[in-house]
């Protein structure tokens, strides 16, 4: 996990019409970058780089810490904290903090677990008597996945301080901490990259889409990340583009570290290739077997009859050359947005299609080509 030093400037939080703000934030970026050329914008207002290679070139953390102060504050008044990883590095900065190597968990583990932004996760804690994040962190990783699913491990790992940052389809959301502040710029992104910088085809690429959301808006570019997940519309998920938002690139790698997990074992979770459409929305269907029977799987995820032909939308039938399958799937079967259901690989003359059975009814989830 990156070692990181945040400035945080609550004054340049609120954007106004005639960009002063963004100036202000964009002089505070060149103040900043005298100590170091990779400066990181998280948010408006807030902006973190490496802290390691600086910290042994102007003679440790609390010299540059000082450097960096006094540099911010020549433009607008800020707050400096470092600590290990993005999301502790900027609790840090509000508090001024210098957290020590290694003491990240021990740093986070008095806060509320309301501060991960993820109100769902926190009523369900509060109700099983969790409210701080060390009381979470110290739940066992065994229970944590099938327990809170993919997003409730990944705020396990940062509420530990093995995670450095939250990753989330929103935007940052309102968090209280004991004292009563608000933690609204908390950031939901992603960290620097391999030694902290980027190539200059990343440049120009974060140098397009900045010029493409200041068009757009802020939730105007979005990039895919993959996540864990069993299906396909479960793995892939669009995240609002920001500068910090590129861990090392915009590709796969990008992807891969950003999102929960994406590498862990996960049970009744469909085999590579990935199908080369994911449809928007799922295509209702039949699979009938050689006697023209609804397909249909048991409780135990077992087929009743071996699949012969599909038919889509109402189409005509269609002949299987091959089946594979089911994986069955019994998610979140703790809360009331309980699903059970089984997927299915099915290839005809034209195309194979990943469908899905709930309920008794069949849909296409993706098709492969």
């Amino acid at each position: 996990m990156d070692r990181l030093l945040v400035v945080r400037c609550p004054d340049l939080f609120d954007e106004d019409e005639g960009g002063g703000v963004l100036r202000t934030f964009a002089e505070l970026i060149d103040a900043v970058e005298v100590y170091c050329p990779w400066v990181t914008p998280v948010r408006p207002g807030i902006c973190s780089l490496p802290a390691r290679g600086p910290a042994r070139y102007f003679g440790g953390e609390d010299a540059l810490v000082e450097l960096v102060q006094r540099a911010a504050d020549s433009i607008t008044p800020a707050e400096v904290g470092v600590a290990d990883g993005l999301f502790a590095a900027v609790l840090a900065a509000r508090r001024g903090r210098i957290v020590p190597a290694g003491a990240t968990g021990e740093f986070l583990a008095p806060l509320p677990v309301s501060i991960l932004g993820d109100s769902d996760l926190a009523g369900l804690l509060d109700r099983l008597g969790i409210r701080t994040l060390g009381e979470f962190a110290a739940l066992p990783d065994a229970h944590i996945l099938g327990r809170f699913g993919a997003d409730g491990a990944h705020a396990h790992r940062v509420a530990g301080g093995r995670s450095g940052e939250l990753a989330d389809l929103r935007q940052p959301r309102i968090a209280r901490l004991l004292d009563g502040d608000s933690d609204d710029d908390l950031p939901v992104v992603a960290e620097p990259g391999f030694w902290g910088g980027v190539s200059d085809a990343d440049a120009r690429a974060a140098r397009c889409l900045s010029a493409a959301q200041d068009l757009l808006g802020p939730d105007g570019v979005v990039i895919a990340r993959l996540q864990g997940g069993r299906g396909p519309t479960q793995r892939a998920r669009f995240v609002t583009w920001t500068t910090a938002a590129r861990p090392k690139g915009l590709g796969p790698d990008t992807a891969r570290r950003a999102g929960p997990g994406p590498g862990a074992p996960w049970p009744g979770q469909i085999p590579p290739p990935a199908p080369a459409v994911v449809h928007p929305e799922s295509m209702r269907a039949d699979l009938a077997d050689a006697q023209g029977e609804p397909v249909r799987v048991t409780g135990r995820g077992l087929l009743v009859t071996s699949p012969d032909r599909l038919s889509i939308e109402g189409g005509p039938w269609e002949p299987l050359s091959g089946w594979a399958g089911p994986w069955p799937a019994d998610e979140r079967w703790w809360s009331r947005a309980h699903r059970r259901g089984a997927r299915l690989q099915a290839v005809t003359a034209r195309a194979a299609h990943l469908l899905v059975v709930e309920r008794g009814c069949w849909s296409v989830e993706a098709t492969y080509g």
